[in-house]
């Protein structure tokens, strides 16, 4: 009996991290370029009774044997970069990656970071930043009396300014892939960093031969929720939360039992 409080318990933990992550992914329903995260499980030792294949005779072995799991824990809470909807801002400096690129991002830090937030503004000196004043990598200036700001699918960025008819140049907007997104480091601020699990990025110009996507101007990417799906991991994780507090109890009344039989 023992092992059964032991192993609820470990339920009820791993449940409880469960709702964390939903509440978490509720949280950022509404952020930009948000990407949702599923929490994964696995089992944890086992006590074997009795080995499988273990013998049984001199030509016989135990087909299937005994063995008691002690409970689960939680493995990991792996991100899910699928791409999120597209709303349409009619801002010129919105950006959106059509693909599995990340935009770069030059922190204060000085090391560079990546989002799939496109939100950009400019500084004070006409440098596209983030919302939260980080500058993109490679920077790219805009002059105060730009008009007619464009960002082409190639990442190509021009203007024009009054009395003249020829756009000029202001830089090119790269972005970046990865072996494995899904080991990126999240650092909060739409910003991850890469990790040994997510390998080295590589560097393109939009469009290119890397397959990392094309960017479109004047959207932004919504998150990768989806409420509904989150609500009914909601409801699955609180049915089993009670499904393993119903064990702690069963196991509780068989130890009361267990006590009583000297009265």
């Amino acid at each position: 009996m023992i092992r059964a409080l032991y192993s609820a318990a470990s339920g009820m933990t791993a449940q409880q991290l469960n709702v964390d992550n939903i509440a978490n992914n509720l949280a950022n329903a509404s952020t930009t370029g948000y990407k949702m995260r599923r929490a994964q499980f696995q089992d944890l030792l086992y006590q074997s009774m009795s080995q499988p294949g273990a013998s049984a005779g001199q030509s016989t072995t135990v087909p299937t044997g005994l063995q008691l799991g002690l409970g689960t824990r939680a493995a990991s809470n792996e991100i899910i970069f699928t791409q999120g909807n597209f709303s349409e801002t009619d801002n010129p400096l919105d950006v959106v990656i059509q693909g599995n690129g990340f935009f770069q991002v030059r922190r204060a830090t000085g090391d560079i970071a990546y989002t799939r937030a496109g939100n950009f503004q400019v500084d004070k000196t006409g440098n596209l930043v983030t919302s939260n004043g980080d500058p993109i990598e490679p920077a790219i200036t805009i002059p105060s009396a730009a008009q007619s700001i464009s960002i082409a699918t190639d990442g190509t960025v021009s203007y024009n300014l009054p009395g003249q008819t020829s756009s000029q140049r202001a830089g090119q907007i790269q972005i970046a892939g990865f072996q494995n997104p899904a080991g990126l480091n999240s650092i909060g601020q739409n910003l991850y960093l890469p990790t040994d699990a997510s390998g080295e990025p590589v560097v393109a110009n939009p469009g290119g031969q890397e397959g990392l996507g094309t960017l479109l101007q004047g959207y932004t990417e919504q998150s990768n929720v989806s409420i509904v799906e989150e609500f009914i991991n909601l409801i699955s994780a609180q049915r089993a939360y009670e499904a393993n507090s119903k064990v702690v109890k069963a196991a509780d009344d068989m130890y009361q039992q267990v006590n009583n039989l000297s009265r």
